[in-house]
C-alpha cells in the first residue's frame, strides 16, 4: 500500500463509539480518514478497495503488561534482549496486539540501567507491533506481597525521587511504573514521575484504603493486575479494591485497573464483580510469561523450570502456576464469556481502555477519523483474521 493510496474496506462491520455498526471503513497515510471529506472536497474515490467479507474491523489490541513469551523473558534474557524483543513484537500481531508495553519486574540496579536505554519506543509494522514504553514492576514494592519478584532486590524510596532516579537510570523509555504506595515517600515520587508524563500504577502491596486513595489523589491512575498480590477485599477495609468505588476519587478522574482474564487466574466471579462495580476502568491484561507461545514440554525459562501443560504454567514437577500463557484475543474471549459483556465491551476492554489509560486515546485504541490506523479483522466467533498497522496488513492467518 502507498503511503498516499487511499484504501476503502467494503463488506464489514466496524467497531467505533462503544457500538458495531456496518460501515465501510477507509484508510491513508496511515490514518482513519474522514469518507465525507473525501467525497464532497476532494472529490476523489479509493484507489483501493478490499472486500472483508462480512467480518468485523476493531482497533487493535493494547498490552499494558507483558513479561515475555515464545521463550524469551525480558527479565532475564539480556544478552539475547534485541532478538528477543523483536521475537515477541512479531509474534504478537499473530495475537491481534498492536502496541505493546514490555514488563521488566523486580531485578538488580545494574539490570536497569541496561535495560532502560536499550528497550526504546519504536513505532510498529511488519516487523512487529509498536513499543509504547516499559512498564517497569517493581523494585518498589511490598515484600509481604512480592509474588514472583527476588525479594532481595525489592528498594524502599530511601531518598525519595532521587532513589529512583539512582535505580532506573534513564526514564526516557518508561511509560508505567509499577509501586506500593503504603512506602514512605511514595507520594513525592508519584507526583514526580506523573510530572514527567509516566503513568503511576499500584500493586505488590499491603495499601489499605486510604492510602490507595492517596496515591490517586498525587496523581496515580492505574491499579496493576486487580486481585493479584495486594490484600484480598475486607468489608471494614477494602484496600485497592476499593478504589474502584471509591468517593474519594475525584469526579473528572477514571481509576483503571488491569484484569488477567485467563481463565486461571482470575475466577469468572470475580471478572463479573470487577466489570460489574466499575466498568470504565476495566482494562484486560495478559501478564504473560516467556512461555506463551511455546508448546507443551518443559523449558529453561528465567529464573525455573517451566512446564507447559494443558493451557497452563508451572513451576516443573509442582502444581504452582506461574504466570498466564494465554493470549490476549483469548483474554477477550474468556472475558467475553465470563461476564456476559457486548462483544463491543470485550474488545474496547483491550484497546479503548488501555489507550485511556495511558492518554493516548486521541491516536490509538479507535478507529475514530484521525486515528492511527491500527485494527484487526475477526470473524463473528472473534477468530483473528489479519492485524493491520498505520494501514498496513502486518499479520494474515
Amino acid at each position: 500500500m502507498k503511503d498516499t493510496e487511499l484504501v476503502q474496506f467494503v463488506n464489514c462491520k466496524i467497531l467505533r463509539d462503544h457500538e458495531i455498526i456496518t460501515e465501510d471503513l477507509w484508510v491513508r497515510s496511515g490514518k482513519i480518514v474522514n469518507p465525507e471529506k473525501v467525497f464532497f472536497d476532494e472529490k476523489v474515490e479509493a484507489s483501493k478497495k478490499i472486500d472483508c467479507q462480512g467480518c468485523i474491523i476493531a482497533p487493535g489490541f493494547i498490552e499494558l503488561q507483558i513479561n515475555g513469551g515464545f521463550g524469551h523473558d525480558f527479565s532475564f534474557n539480556v544478552d539475547n534482549l534485541d532478538a528477543g524483543l523483536d521475537l515477541v513484537s512479531k509474534n504478537l500481531l499473530s495475537h491481534g496486539v498492536t502496541a505493546y508495553c514490555p514488563t521488566i519486574v523486580t531485578s538488580p540496579v545494574e539490570f536497569y540501567h541496561k535495560i532502560t536505554s536499550r528497550i526504546k519506543k519504536k513505532a510498529g509494522g511488519k516487523h512487529g507491533a509498536t513499543i509504547l514504553g516499559l512498564h517497569v514492576e517493581g523494585p518498589f514494592i511490598n515484600v509481604e506481597k512480592k509474588g514472583a519478584h527476588p525479594p532481595d532486590c525489592i528498594r524502599a524510596f530511601e531518598k525519595g525521587f532521587t532513589t529512583v532516579q539512582e535505580v532506573y537510570g534513564n526514564l526516557d523509555n518508561v511509560r508505567i511504573i509499577t509501586i506500593a504506595p503504603e512506602l514512605k515517600n511514595a507520594d513525592e515520587v508519584i507526583k514526580k514521575l506523573c510530572s514527567k508524563g509516566i503513568a503511576v500504577s499500584v500493586g505488590h502491596s499491603t495499601a489499605n484504603l486510604v492510602q490507595g486513595e492517596q496515591a490517586v489523589k498525587s496523581g496515580a491512575t492505574l491499579i496493576t493486575h486487580l486481585f493479584n498480590a495486594m490484600l484480598p477485599f475486607h468489608h471494614r477495609d477494602p484496600g485497592l479494591v476499593g478504589l474502584l468505588t471509591s468517593n474519594k476519587i475525584p469526579s473528572n478522574k477514571t481509576v483503571y485497573f488491569g484484569i488477567i482474564a485467563d481463565g486461571v487466574h482470575t475466577h469468572p466471579a470475580a471478572l463479573r464483580i470487577a466489570y460489574r462495580v466499575h466498568p470504565e476502568g476495566l482494562v484486560l491484561v495478559t501478564d504473560a510469561i516467556a512461555a506463551l507461545g511455546l508448546a507443551e514440554g518443559n523449558y529453561n525459562l528465567g529464573q525455573f523450570v517451566i512446564e507447559v501443560k494443558s493451557g497452563r504454567a508451572y513451576i516443573a514437577n509442582t502444581d504452582t502456576l506461574c504466570g498466564s500463557i494465554a493470549p490476549m484475543i483469548e483474554c477477550v474471549k474468556c472475558f467475553l464469556q465470563s461476564t456476559g459483556c457486548s462483544k463491543e465491551y470485550a474488545l474496547e476492554a483491550a484497546s479503548l481502555h488501555p489507550a485511556r489509560a495511558l492518554g493516548i486515546e486521541e491516536e490509538k485504541g479507535t478507529l475514530n477519523y484521525g486515528a492511527d490506523a491500527d485494527f484487526i479483522i475477526l470473524n463473528d466467533d472473534f477468530e483473528l483474521q489479519s492485524t493491520w498497522i498505520a494501514g498496513e496488513c502486518v499479520y494474515s492467518k
